[in-house]
Formats: C-alpha cells, structure tokens, sequence
C-alpha cells in the first residue's frame, strides 16, 4: 500500500486533487434512465466518479419479515426491507447501459457490490475500484475476496473501530492492494456533533501508509471542508435528483445544486490548503513595493543636519532603506540637501 495510487486515471492521495464521488446508491429506485440522468447531473456538478450498489437483494437479505421505518415525501413509511430493496434491483445489460453513460459523460464508473459475483460484474464493466460498504467492515472473508480482483479498495469504516480497520488492512496487504479509508459516521443524516472529524487524524497516524477520506452523511459541505484540512483526499456523497422522490434516501440526500456546492467547497478548500512553506507569493512580492515602507525625510533638510524623528520617518513605497535601519540613521548627519519626501539612501548620510 502507499500514500498514492490511482483510480482510474487519476492520482489519489496526499499533494493531488481531491477525489470526490456522487453517491446514487438506490436512488435511482430501479430505473436505468432516472440512474442515466443522475449520471448526468453529478458530471454536470464537476464529481470524478458516480457509484451505484450493485446487488441481488438475496445476496445479503431472505427474511421478507424483517421491516424498516423511513422517511419517502413527508410521510413514514414501514415496509419489507427485502421488498425495498428488491425493486431497486438493475439488470446486468442495465448495468452495461450505466457503465456508457459514465464513459460518454467523462467520469470514472463505482459501485459496491455486495457477492464476489456482483464484483466480477463490475471488473467486466470496467469499473476502476471497488467500494466496500460499512456493514462489511467486519466480513474480511468477503473483503479478502474483494482484494483478489487486483482494483484499488475504497472501504467505509463507520462503526468500525481502529482493531478492525486493522484487520481489513491486514487482509488487503497480503493481496498487496491499494486502500482507501474513509471517516464514516452511520447515522443518516449526521448530525455535527457526531462527524468526529479528528478521527482523520488518528487515522493518519495508526495508518500512515493509507490514504483518507470522507463518505459524508451531513447536510451542507461544513464537514467536507473541514476534513480537507486534516487531510481527507477522496469524498463521498449521497445525491437525489429531487427530495420528494419515493424512496428511504431521498430526503437527506443531496439535491443537485447542494450537490454542486459541496463540490465546489471541496476543490475551493483544497485550494486554499496552499503550501507549508513561508513565504509571499508571487503577487505579494509586487505588492511589497507598493504597501511596504522606506525611511524618508519629512521635512527639507540641510547638509550637515542631524536626522531625528522630527524631520525623518517611515512611508510608503517600500523602494528605499528599510524601516529596521531607523535607529541607525538617527543622530547621523544629511551628507547632502533634502527635499521633503525623499526616499533616504546610504548617500545622504554623512
């Protein structure tokens, strides 16, 4: 593992831009052309990558009784969780279709998959890394078998523990595969006090060979900003083509113009992260001139006067002698006749 890898055609990691995916997840509610035109928004907002959850609702569910409460328009809806998963579902030649549209609109096609058959899907596609859901932290058997397929890793950690991240980077550098960990809190929406955005930089230090990043489950972009300073490289979001569409995600998802902000916040963030090294930048060095200041007289002096702080001082521009060599020209003499706003040089002094 190292601190760089790529995905797809880009690098990933520290000194390289940030890696930002829109998360569709089921938002599509099992229609391949409200999926194409979710593609189409998220390049639109300027992502690098879509990613989608590719599964067979068996692969992970059979209990048809197990039930689950969420918000769709307003209202709380109780269902099957197995029902509402399975109209989710694409077929394979849907996936095909999605995997186009992503090329055609220039963005790096992702999903999670949820069986080694689903991943081997993705790997015929083309996708050019695998996402490893939270609720697999913990399967290393299945992320082991992950590892094999040779593509980078981006794997989740919410409600894991430092232990079992261990565990999965155990597993990944036997395969000696790329991975990237992202600072996931499982609550949906996150609320502030929960984002724990220093666990990024504990992350760096128990893992300092693997690169970080954010799946982002707050509202608003506070969060994404504030992990590119600890040092987040790759983000992730959920996004929605509309809040009042049917479905468990749709209302704390991103809307597109959310969508677009976040990822401007993020690039503008980076941005501004800059360079470590102190000194001015280019435009401050024209600027010096200009708004620095330079021993002038202030009053006409005579040769042979003593230069004291009624008639000698500090203005602008700062194209004369510094400031810092006051003191030594005070109680020397002019060497020559001054002018009131004469810049002082080693000349005019005796």
């Amino acid at each position: 593992m190292t601190k760089e890898f790529r995905i797809g055609g880009k690098l990933v990691g520290e000194g390289n831009d940030p890696y930002i995916i829109a998360e569709v997840g089921i938002n599509h509610n099992g229609n391949a052309d409200i999926a194409k035109e979710m593609i189409r928004v998220a390049a639109a907002a300027g992502v690098d990558a879509i990613k989608f959850q590719t599964f067979k609702t068996e692969e992970f569910l059979t209990d048809k009784t197990v039930l689950y409460t969420y918000t769709s328009q307003g209202e709380e809806i109780t269902e099957s969780m197995f029902d509402m998963f399975k109209r989710t579902e694409l077929s394979d030649e849907e996936w095909r279709e999605l995997k186009e549209c992503c090329d055609d609109c220039g963005v790096d096609f992702l999903s999670t998959p949820a069986s080694t058959e689903g991943t081997q899907l993705l790997v015929d596609l083309g996708a050019v890394a695998i996402k490893v859901s939270s609720d697999e932290l913990t399967n290393i058997p299945q992320i082991r078998e992950y590892a094999k397929f040779g593509l980078p890793l981006i794997v989740s950690c919410g409600m894991g523990s430092a232990d079992e991240i261990q565990k999965v980077l155990d597993v990944t550098s036997s395969e000696e595969r790329d991975v990237c960990l992202l600072l996931c809190t499982s609550q949906y929406p996150t609320p502030p006090e929960d984002v724990n955005a220093l666990k990024l930089l504990e992350m760096r230090k128990l893992f300092p060979d693997v690169v970080v990043g954010l799946s982002d489950h707050t509202q608003g972009s506070t969060a994404a900003v504030l992990c590119v300073a600890l040092g987040a490289c790759v983000f992730e979001k959920h996004f929605t083509l509309d809040h009042d569409m049917p479905g468990p995600d749709q209302w704390f998802s991103s809307d597109p113009a959310e969508l677009t902000e976040w990822v401007t916040q993020i690039r503008e963030a980076h941005k501004m992260l800059g360079t470590r090294v102190l000194e001015p930048t280019a435009t401050e060095m024209e600027m010096r001139e200009s708004f620095r200041k330079s021993i002038v007289a202030l009053t006409s002096i005579k040769a042979g006067e003593i230069f004291s702080l009624e008639n000698i001082g500090v203005r602008r521009p700062g194209t004369g002698m510094p400031p810092e060599e006051l003191d030594a020209v005070l109680g020397r003499c002019a060497a020559n006749d001054l002018l009131p706003d004469h810049l002082i040089s080693a000349e005019d002094i005796a």
